[in-house]
């Protein structure tokens, strides 16, 4: 596993893809969710205290980081799509509850899966490997090419996970004109 910068960061290269599809507005709200589910894999470390789990267990599944982020994002359908047609930073007044669910569970699913991502790539240095896969396929999955306490490594792709938003969010061609657009 990386650290917490490390983390961070692979989110956001997760979510640069954003700005792309949606703007500026739409990037930063999606950015947020991706952030907001980076470290969920690692909530195995709090939740061990209380139940029987072990670090890089059911946590650093697909499953799980999907399951989370669809229950998530429900709750987000439900709280935020007023809140979302009724707020001036989004020029719409016709978001769907559908929409913010999708848009919402993309973005957390995304985040969450990006620091499975992460994780593979520097386990089993010090931590156990993971089985992202499970219950599917359950044996290990290893790739193992960067070490956990590297700040190159870590504080380096936070860098340039944040490099690439500003550039992204100064590109004057983006959004592209797709079907995916938010709003009217």
């Amino acid at each position: 596993m990386v650290d917490v910068t490390g983390h961070l960061g692979m989110a956001l290269l997760f979510a640069a893809p954003a700005w792309l599809v949606w703007g500026q507005r739409g990037a930063l709200g999606f950015t947020g969710f991706a952030l907001a589910t980076a470290m969920l894999p690692d909530t195995d470390l709090v939740l061990r205290h209380v139940l029987p789990i072990t670090h890089h267990g059911i946590t650093h599944t697909l499953l799980f980081v999907s399951l989370i982020g669809i229950l998530v994002g429900a709750g987000a359908a439900k709280w935020l799509t007023g809140w979302f047609n009724a707020t001036r930073l989004i020029r719409s007044t016709a978001i769907s509850a559908e929409t913010v669910f999708g848009f919402a569970t993309a973005g957390l699913v995304l985040g969450g899966t990006s620091h499975i991502f992460a994780d593979l790539l520097s386990a089993p240095d010090i931590a156990a490997p993971l089985e992202p896969f499970w219950p599917l396929y359950a044996n290990p999955v290893i790739v193992d090419v960067i070490y956990y306490n590297s700040p190159v490594w870590n504080f380096g792709l936070l860098a340039v996970a944040i490099g690439l938003h500003v550039l992204l969010a100064w590109y004057e061609r983006v959004p592209l004109e797709t079907r995916y657009r938010l709003g009217s």
